[in-house]
């Protein structure tokens, strides 16, 4: 029996071990200083493991990405979150820098946008799937028989992804990094 597919991209949001995400239920309280020293006493072991495992981020979390045209699955991806340095190193190499005489030093002139948006969709795909797709020597010298310069895993994800279903996933990838939390949310925790 054949799976229909809605065109577009598909996240499947799922934990490392698969299972669906379960919302925690926070609630607010005000104390003074000595009973808030006096909770972090009694908490310290849970905050030092909350902390271990909010480090563990980028390992523990992954999603699902489907491409899919015409109803027709065509392939999928797991992308995991990306920390500041990661998106920070994608944009720099991809960011063309002039000499500013006034100030003696270079300065950002402009992001080679496609480039950037490939760049941060290979860096957050996961190991195993980065090997199957982009890194594949097979897949580049299939698509090096269409087209030319194939040369790196950013050029498969250039030649595969239509425009919006970058834009969708980079969307995708920003908000399992945690940016998509209002500032409000945010300042309150």
């Amino acid at each position: 029996m054949a799976k229909d597919y809605v065109k577009g991209v598909n996240i499947e949001e799922k934990s490392a071990m698969g299972e669906e995400k379960d919302a925690q239920e926070v609630k607010e309280y005000e104390s003074n200083e000595e009973e808030t020293k006096e909770m972090i006493r009694a908490n310290e072991e849970d905050f030092i493991q909350g902390l271990i495992d909010a480090a563990n981020y980028a390992s523990d979390e992954t999603q699902r990405i489907d491409i899919i045209r015409d109803g027709r699955l065509f392939f999928s991806f797991h992308i995991r979150p990306l920390g500041s340095e990661e998106y920070e190193k994608c944009r720099k190499k991809h960011t063309k820098y002039v000499r500013n005489k006034q100030l003696g030093m270079r300065v950002p002139d402009e992001t080679n946008r496609v480039k950037y948006q490939s760049a941060v969709i290979y860096e957050a795909t996961i190991e195993e799937d980065k090997a199957k797709l982009w890194d594949n020597r097979k897949i580049w010298e299939a698509l090096n028989a269409k087209k030319d310069r194939i040369m790196n895993g950013l050029d498969v994800i250039e030649y595969s992804l239509k425009a919006g279903e970058k834009e969708r996933i980079i969307e995708k990838i920003d908000e399992i990094s945690g940016y998509d939390n209002n500032l409000e949310e945010v300042a309150k925790n």
